[in-house]
């Protein structure tokens, strides 16, 4: 049996990069693998100061190459992607030279109007294999001489659509209440003001799931005491693994999701396999995304939201399980990933 090490800024949480390495990490132990977790930030295998995105100083050469040392095939999840920690990308890029190695791409710099001047990432050696999450990121990689393969993150199809009272009791929610999730870190490019603006056309409460991050704290706060709609920001103390969220989406009627940019965006293909309709914004990779026959709602007008929480749309929704079950499975992600490693040599 191989050794699979899985190395980030942070894993084990609950942002959008930790969430697949988890699922990646399941696929990777389908295989044989015994699997292993490296980063700065997060209950993680092995913890090496540095790597987090806080850092101040660079990782010890010795302890970063102890924690890789026993690797027999190394994902870096993202890490030698977005110029976020430099000297950490440059430190684990350096002792994955001339190794098997997956870079494990979601946002690469020049999709970000303040990363765009940084050329240093992504960085490449002819040992490794590229993977992007999108066909919008391949072929920019591709356009700038990198070869990259696309896999799509994969998700449990084995949902079940219906309520979950007990979440709505631990909220507070009445079961008339038009409860709006949108399950999000709270930073700019999630437009909270628009996600609120929805719930307010609509008459619904408006549900934040997570924290504010990057220095948005005081600005969200504002958003949401200016909120002409009930807010609840948070989740009940005992559904704080949003790893695992399906009991937080059956509590809700419908789905919020007007980021301006997301690298992939799961929420909307978790709605649609909870059986909740969402409204998307027009970022370039749900447009993406959309081409596949997603039937979403605009997030620039309420009337459509409003009419499916107030009639309903089981053709629609069975639409959109539809696709989310034959595009974006587990199953589906696994023997993408399986291909990928058959055609390195890489399967244990």
């Amino acid at each position: 049996m191989g050794l699979c090490t899985f190395v980030s800024f942070r894993l084990g949480l609950t942002d959008g990069v930790s969430v697949v390495a988890r699922h990646w990490q399941q696929a990777m132990e389908s295989f044989g693998f015994t699997t292993l977790t490296v980063a700065g930030d997060g209950p993680v295998d092995r913890t090496v100061a540095g790597l987090e995105l806080t850092a101040t100083q660079p990782p010890d050469p010795t302890e970063l190459a102890n924690a890789l040392s026993d690797a027999d095939l190394i994902v870096v999840e993202n890490l030698c992607t977005i110029p976020l920690n430099l000297p950490a990308a440059n430190a684990v890029g350096g002792l994955c030279r001339g190794r098997p190695t997956i870079m494990h791409h979601h946002d690469p710099p020049w999709q970000r109007q303040h990363l765009a001047h940084l050329t240093e990432l992504p960085l490449d050696d002819p040992a490794w294999r590229h993977v992007t999450i999108n066909d919008l990121t391949r072929t920019q990689f591709a356009e700038r001489g990198l070869t990259a393969t696309r896999i799509y993150n994969g998700f449990p199809v084995d949902t079940v659509g219906g309520t979950s009272p007990r979440v709505r009791a631990a909220l507070g929610v009445d079961p008339d209440e038009v409860l709006l999730a949108h399950p999000v870190r709270a930073i700019p490019r999630k437009n909270v003001g628009t996600a609120i603006a929805l719930a307010e056309a609509v008459g619904g409460t408006y549900w934040l799931w997570g924290p504010a991050e990057d220095g948005y704290e005081h600005e969200l706060q504002q958003l949401l005491n200016a909120a002409r709609c009930r807010v609840i920001h948070g989740v009940p103390n005992d559904h704080l693994n949003l790893q695992n969220p399906s009991e937080l989406y059956r509590a809700a009627d419908a789905v919020l999701f007007p980021s301006s940019w997301e690298g992939f965006g799961n929420p909307p293909i978790e709605a649609a396999l909870h059986d909740l309709p969402v409204a998307v914004g027009p970022y370039p990779v749900a447009e993406e995304l959309r081409a596949l026959g997603f039937r979403w709602l605009p997030t620039d007008t309420a009337e459509p939201l409003s009419q499916i929480l107030a009639h309903g749309n089981p053709e629609m929704l069975a639409v959109n399980r539809k696709i989310a079950t034959q595009h974006f499975s587990l199953s589906t992600m696994t023997d993408a990933l399986n291909d990928l490693l058959a055609d390195a040599g890489w399967l244990p």
